[in-house]
């Protein structure tokens, strides 16, 4: 037992599968006369073998990472084999195609190969190695004691790749978090806490120490998620996750799957088992924006997950326990959603336990000097390294502006103002695109008056975009992507502001 004793030492010993092989082979020579080993994983999707993992090999014999296509007919033929778990050695006849499948002629040896199962799920092969025959059959029983091993190395292994995904992940989505905030840090603390935020921030401290849902309302880009962040770095689940969903950006028929996973093979693509956000953010906190956009069925399982701290996947038989702190945001009027029957009623009066207002930022004129600042601070030591202060005079246009687009706008127009500036000063004037009779220089931002608006004839809605979108290109000479693009003006993915243009016939080529 000492072969098998050693496979499982070391294949959880080592970090990487291919170390803990070239550590195996000398055992294999020595105890079993077997000169190399090969694991090599089934891709269902691709139809292919690949090998993560050899040793003991010549150099001419090939490296990890080759990958062996299959037609639909070896294909089909491995499963049967591997699911009958039956040992493919040499010699014999019945064996010969099955075995070149896994194992190419041209490595020059004799192979054998062990099916790696894990219940009637096929994993893979691996594939053993000698001179002789004889002698392999010798050991063969020995050989398929080694698959156990090594299918739970692969099952350790493939954890061990998910969490890896998923730590690179919720580290992207904090460094863009921490881009869409202007922050270098979570921790920050928010502008305004003391002034125009000050009632909101109370009743952060007043709720944050409970599990209470939380619904934060207020328009688009008053700052909703920076107030849900905040509650979760106040509460007792702040060591846990705190995750976003943006529920208007999933496909109705993707709800389900997507806030409470599904069991493998519960509809065409699902090839496994999928966590759900809800069952992702156990522990911490999971933020549902834009909650108005959720379809009727979903907004009932969303009751029950509220309710009982129960979920179902999608095509699971079992209940899931979660413990999820709920903060939901809308900028919609739920009540008059209530009255439509777009949104249930008993919902609301689950998530509605404890509602914080956000002002707009028309509302907190104070901040914006301070919010000002900070933007100008960040988009200064990003564009040029040496932070930015905006004038008097450009804090006088700020506060003379309506802003309907809210602290979003701001750190918009800050940034297009840097651009402008080339990253040495702040053209706040020409940023918010008011320009003085008779020139085309910019001047001081004023709010045109009910009298004049009905004068002057306003243009369709798509006419003010491709002149927006069109500002925002002749601003960035005519760069979409990047920390410098018109996409970055706009606070808009690059793929949708392109998706966009093409609609609009707005050419970005025009600016270059």
């Amino acid at each position: 037992m000492q072969v098998e004793n050693e496979f499982w030492r070391t294949l959880f010993r080592e970090e990487s599968l291919q170390a803990a092989f070239e550590l195996l082979a000398p055992v294999l020579e020595e105890q079993l006369g077997i000169r190399g080993i090969i694991l090599r994983q089934l891709d269902h999707d691709e139809h292919r073998l690949e090998s993560m993992a050899q040793a003991g090999l010549r150099p001419a014999d090939g490296k990890p990472g080759l990958r062996i296509a299959l037609d639909d007919g070896d294909y089909r033929a491995l499963l049967c084999w591997a699911r009958r778990g039956e040992l493919l050695l040499p010699g014999v006849e019945a064996h010969a195609d099955l075995l070149a499948l896994v194992c190419p002629r041209s490595l020059h040896c004799v192979p054998a190969a062990v099916p790696l199962l894990r219940d009637l799920d096929v994993l893979g092969a691996v594939v053993f190695l000698g001179t002789d025959a004889s002698a392999i059959a010798r050991v063969a029983p020995r050989l398929r004691a080694l698959a156990e091993p090594c299918v739970a190395a692969i099952r350790n292994h493939e954890r061990i790749r998910e969490a890896t995904r998923l730590r690179d992940a919720l580290e992207a989505d904090r460094r863009a978090l921490l881009g869409r905030l202007q922050r270098e840090d979570i921790s920050e603390a928010i502008v305004g806490s003391e002034t125009g935020l000050r009632g909101v921030m109370r009743r952060v401290g007043q709720v944050a120490g409970t599990d209470a849902p939380v619904l934060l309302l207020g328009e688009t880009g008053s700052g909703k998620e920076v107030i849900a962040r905040a509650i979760h770095a106040a509460s007792h689940r702040s060591q846990g996750p705190m995750l976003k969903v943006n529920c208007g950006a999933i496909p109705p028929g993707l709800v389900d799957s997507e806030l409470f996973g599904h069991e493998r093979g519960s509809f065409t693509g699902a090839h496994e088992r999928r966590r759900g956000w809800f069952e992702r953010a156990d522990g911490g906190t999971l933020f549902l924006d834009e909650l108005g956009d959720l379809p009727l069925p979903a907004q009932v399982r969303l009751l029950r997950v509220l309710q009982e701290g129960v979920l179902e996947r999608v095509g699971g038989q079992k209940p899931v326990h979660v413990s999820v702190r709920i903060v939901a945001a809308t900028h919609r009027l739920l009540e008059g959603m209530m009255a439509d029957g777009r949104f249930r009623e008993d919902l609301w009066y689950r998530i509605g336990v404890f509602p914080i207002e956000i002002p707009p930022l028309r509302d907190r004129r104070e901040d914006i000097p301070a919010l000002a600042a900070h933007f100008a601070w960040r988009a200064g030591k990003r564009l040029g390294g040496r932070p930015l202060n905006p004038s008097p005079e450009d804090i006088q246009r700020l506060l003379d502006y309506p802003w309907p687009g809210n602290i979003r706008e701001l750190a918009a127009v800050i940034e297009r103002a840097a651009i402008l500036g080339d990253g040495r000063c702040l053209e706040v004037a020409a940023a918010l695109g008011v320009r003085r009779a008779g020139s085309g220089e910019a001047t001081e931002a004023t709010v045109p008056s009910a009298e004049s608006s009905q004068q002057a004839p306003l243009g369709s809605l798509e006419q003010a975009m491709v002149g927006h979108i069109e500002r925002a290109l002749q601003a960035t000479h005519g760069r979409v992507e990047g920390p410098k693009g018109a996409a970055a003006l706009l606070d808009l993915n690059p793929n949708t502001l392109r998706s966009r243009m093409r609609r609009l016939g707005v050419d970005a080529r025009r600016f270059r």
